[in-house]
């Protein structure tokens, strides 16, 4: 089909050959022209059932028009009728041609789609229609104290959130992108990013998206957890996180990443678990937050190679920052890494740089759970608990990826589910290997690699 013109080119190219713009006049009187539409092509549409069908019929009927025009270069005024009748009998061909369409196909998608309008408006009437506010600068600069420095509570390598109250009464989270390092677009695309994703999560586990903003900066704008993070109760506080909030952390962590990895729409990798990530509300209900660096992963695919490796020294998985290798199980590493933390009560990496996984490795390997458990808990601990945990950490940082178990399985031997955990501390049976295994990727050339990542991201 060939390119169509818009009127203003087609009577300038009319005005050029006087008998042609004759037939052109004549076509103007045809008591059918529609004089909101410029183009001569209005009076060649042909009424169909579907409007797709009378676009396309228009169309290539106009451009059957045009081309005809533009081989009769004798066209005058007295056989403008004899074109007429030809354009009419072509209209009867058509009109017959798609009369013949088969209809009961266009009518069994419009069923389907009424059928499936219903099962969302009937079967699922426990899903909320989204709220999300588009807020305005002067909304969120007031609900800050203009980005008050008194109201930061949060900064990392890419935002800053503010705590935030709004006009009506309610307490905020407001995330502001700061990453000035990246061209604007990149920007706009992170942010876009993050916003998609962010906006089809909802799960009690997971950080819950009241609006963002756009003007002087780009915003997201949460519910705010009046608990803070994660890493400000326990490596930040004086006072030492009970184990009841310990254990529930674990349990609610594992619960909304395994919503993201299994029960979310489209498959979530976070990228990013941290201790700083996850937030607690009133009742220290843990909060997945910050998907700055969360990657969408298709159905068809088993992982994501991506460049450059981001996320947070301490916590990252030995495929990732080797080979950029991105799936469920960066995640779990990382979660595995967030339960030793709970555990020992240390950071994921040191004042001295040590990995927390280093030095916990043997101690996980000799079963030496005394040395491994935070000496400010005492025995005020389960113990069935803290060994479940500790044997679902070990299994989690193990340093082959086909070695971890799926999240489904994490929730299992944290709860002590179907004879998933022997409470001597016996390791269950290891999972099949792959050939990922065959490099034998050891804890010394784990180590190496991290420092040198390090020293690559510090240079």
């Amino acid at each position: 089909m060939e390119t169509q013109m818009t009127s203003s080119e087609d009577s300038g190219e009319i005005k050029g050959n006087p008998k042609r713009e004759v037939l052109i006049k004549d076509v103007l009187r045809n008591p059918n022209f529609n004089e909101d539409n410029s183009s001569p092509r209005s009076v060649l549409e042909i009424p169909v059932l579907s409007s797709d069908l009378e676009n396309s019929s228009s169309s290539r009927s106009s451009s059957s028009m045009d081309k005809l025009i533009g081989h009769q270069g004798l066209v005058t005024e007295s056989n403008g009728s004899q074109w007429r009748n030809f354009l009419d009998n072509i209209k009867r061909k058509s009109v017959r041609r798609f009369s013949s369409f088969p209809r009961r196909s266009l009518r069994r998608k419009l069923a389907r789609i009424r059928s499936a309008e219903e099962r969302i408006e009937y079967e699922e009437p426990t899903m909320p229609k989204p709220s999300w506010r588009n807020f305005s600068y002067e909304e969120l600069a007031a609900a800050t104290d203009n980005f008050s420095s008194e109201k930061l509570i949060g900064k990392g390598g890419h935002a800053e959130v503010y705590k935030g109250c709004l006009g009506d009464g309610q307490v905020v989270a407001v995330k502001r992108l700061t990453r000035k390092e990246k061209a604007e677009e990149e920007r706009i695309a992170d942010f876009l990013s993050e916003l998609g994703i962010i906006a089809h999560i909802n799960h009690p586990n997971a950080a819950r998206l009241l609006g963002f903003g756009v003007e002087q900066g780009l915003h997201l704008v949460l519910d705010f957890s009046s608990h803070g993070s994660l890493a400000s109760l326990l490596h930040g506080s004086k006072k030492p996180l009970e184990w009841t909030i310990r254990f529930k952390v674990s349990s609610g962590v594992a619960e909304g990443l395994h919503y993201l990895h299994r029960g979310c729409n489209r498959r979530i990798i976070h990228r990013d678990i941290t201790a700083s990530n996850i937030l607690l509300t009133q009742d220290y209900e843990p909060q997945i937050s910050d998907f700055g660096l969360a990657k969408w992963l298709p159905e068809q695919w088993s992982h994501h190679i991506v460049f450059p490796i981001e996320g947070t020294f301490g916590y990252l998985a030995p495929e990732y920052f080797m080979h950029g290798i991105v799936d469920e199980k960066t995640d779990v590493f990382a979660f595995g890494v967030l339960l030793l933390e709970l555990i020992t009560g240390r950071r994921a990496l040191d004042s001295c740089r040590q990995s927390l996984v280093m030095w916990a490795k043997p101690l996980l390997d000799e079963n030496k759970m005394e040395e491994l458990v935070d000496p400010c808990l005492g025995h005020d601990y389960d113990i069935i608990e803290m060994k479940r945990m500790i044997l679902t950490a070990s299994m989690c940082i193990h340093n082959s990826s086909t070695m971890r178990p799926h999240m489904s399985l994490v929730l299992q031997l944290l709860r002590g589910e179907n004879g998933t955990m022997d409470v001597t501390g016996r390791k269950i049976k290891p999972l099949l290997l792959d050939a990922f295994e065959l490099d034998d990727y050891t804890i010394s050339t784990y180590l190496k690699d991290l420092n040198r990542h390090k020293q690559l991201a510090l240079e």
